[in-house]
């Protein structure tokens, strides 16, 4: 979703027009889907192992066999056969290897579950590619990426773990995903409930499609950080654009522009200005996302609460456009040399993630239709309409396919989910994507857990001194509920036995 994340519809939505791309954001909606430094990195990183299954490019067809190898990852240390658990990561728009060291709330939890952890990568990902090469050479070689076709594969790999792994047969599976792998965990336990028993879905924006909640209000979110972060810095962020607009006017507006704010590449045209603008929002949404409590590189390498520390240079709307943009390219420092190590700023990358940009392009033009407008009144950029026909049209020059937005709804119930069991929606309040995810409880097993002071699934990431205690309690929601869907499922076991 990491964008999913994965504010990955970006730049289609703020340049009209333009021929359709996408940048590396999130979600990603990935999001996700994480550890709170580098030295727990290395620590998880030689704790678990790699492997492959074979499996089928089209589960859904029978007319050809053809196969692929899906790679996942199992670490088990902490892992019991006798009351045992198995917590299997539905992995998203990226390298597994990344999720895997960057959801430090599975490795923390491990031990107290008895847990199996295992970390499977979304086909069209990583290692993980359908026909090598190739994959991504056409609509016609990336026809089988879909989401039921990824559930598809989780179902397949468990089914083979259980069969292959001595223990492993009998015992509880809980699906954990965060963003789109979130959104996945869901839909997981929805449509295999014989095949996990629970699902845990972080920061997962399953309503952010058609007209289940409004297209803005996601950037309503990203507005309210910012009010959050410092008096009047939204107001300058809204500001800033018609600072840019009018520095643009000229030649010698466009030149200043890039040297005050250090582009790699100067800005030449109406275009170039274009990309300048998709990417400041990119920027602002990013920090919306991983506005975290401590210092963290899950994005970038940025400081504890960055929003706060931006903010800092954005306290006045007022002052002339010269002044706010060197603010602005202040505030930009933060995100992108918080380091130190940059030497200047370049409008084509906006994250160092290892997100898989080309598949979630993909995804983004067919299933993953997540709407998206602006007003310059709720938030804090400029008005921009929500136009599928604009949309459609740019997914078919990239792609040659046309965005099916009814399908989602269709193949997952939209909010019509009442008649499925033991699914936990984690959201962070400071979160842009918890406005598509779901935030209160629909039944006493389908069951919301809120974060006042969390960012992008923050209940996923290791557990840190900085935590907020909101966080820390959401956690211990969470691993409660899991218990009792162990406790469940061995009670059910004995009686069948």
């Amino acid at each position: 979703m990491g964008r999913p994340t994965v504010l990955l519809l970006l730049l289609a939505i703020l340049t009209p027009g333009a021929a359709f791309h996408v940048p590396p954001a999130m979600k990603a909606l990935s999001s996700l889907r994480w550890s709170a430094s580098s030295t727990f990195r290395r620590t998880v990183a030689k704790n678990y192992s790699v492997h492959y299954i074979q499996q089928k490019v089209d589960h859904f067809g029978f007319s050809a066999d053809k196969t692929f190898k899906q790679r996942y990852l199992i670490a088990d240390a902490y892992w019991k056969k006798n009351g045992g658990s198995v917590l299997f990561y539905t992995g998203n728009e990226g390298d597994i290897t990344w999720f895997c060291n960057n959801t430090g709330f599975m490795w923390d939890v491990a031990d107290q579950l008895k847990a199996m952890l295992v970390f499977a990568e979304h086909r069209y990902y990583g290692e993980s590619l359908p026909f090598g090469n190739k994959s991504f050479r056409d609509s016609r070689h990336l026809n089988f990426l879909t989401s039921e076709q990824a559930l598809a594969d989780f179902a397949v790999l468990i089914k083979h773990l259980k069969k292959t792994i001595p223990g492993a047969k009998n015992q509880p599976v809980i699906a954990i995903g965060g963003s789109y792998g979130g959104m996945l965990a869901a839909w997981f336990r929805m449509k295999y409930p014989h095949i996990v028993v629970g699902a845990l879905a972080a920061s997962a924006p399953i309503w952010h499609f058609g007209n289940l909640v409004p297209c803005g209000v996601f950037m309503e979110t990203v507005t309210k950080d910012f009010k959050r972060g410092g008096p009047n810095c939204s107001e300058t962020i809204r500001s800033s654009w018609d600072a840019i607009n009018r520095f643009s006017r000229t030649g010698a507006g466009l030149r200043w522009l890039s040297e005050a704010l250090d582009l790699c590449t100067a800005l030449t045209n109406a275009q170039d200005v274009q990309r300048l603008k998709a990417w400041l929002s990119e920027t602002w949404i990013n920090l919306a996302m991983v506005d975290y409590p401590y210092e963290c590189d899950f994005l970038q390498p940025l400081p504890a609460w960055p929003i706060k520390v931006v903010c800092q240079y954005l306290k006045n709307p007022s002052v002339s456009d010269a002044q706010l943009l060197q603010n602005i390219f202040q505030a930009l420092n933060v995100y992108y040399n918080y380091s130190g190590q940059a030497s200047c700023l370049n409008i084509s990358e906006t994250t160092t993630s290892n997100l898989g940009t080309q598949g979630w392009s993909y995804q983004a033009c067919t299933e993953m239709i997540m709407p998206f407008c602006t007003n310059g009144i709720d938030d804090m950029f400029e008005p921009h309409a929500w136009n599928l026909r604009e949309f459609s049209d740019d997914c078919f020059k990239q792609w040659s396919v046309r965005p099916r937005p009814a399908w989602i709804i269709t193949m997952y119930g939209g909010k019509n989910i009442s008649s499925h069991t033991n699914i936990i929606f984690s959201n962070g309040e400071l979160d842009p994507w918890s406005g598509g995810g779901v935030t209160k409880d629909i039944t006493d097993t389908l069951v919301a857990i809120t974060i006042p002071d969390g960012a992008h699934h923050l209940d996923l990431r290791a557990r840190n001194a900085f935590d907020p205690t909101t966080v820390l309690l959401a956690r211990s929601l969470e691993v409660k509920h899991m218990k009792q869907w162990i406790r469940n499922f061995y009670a059910s076991l004995r009686k069948k036995h």
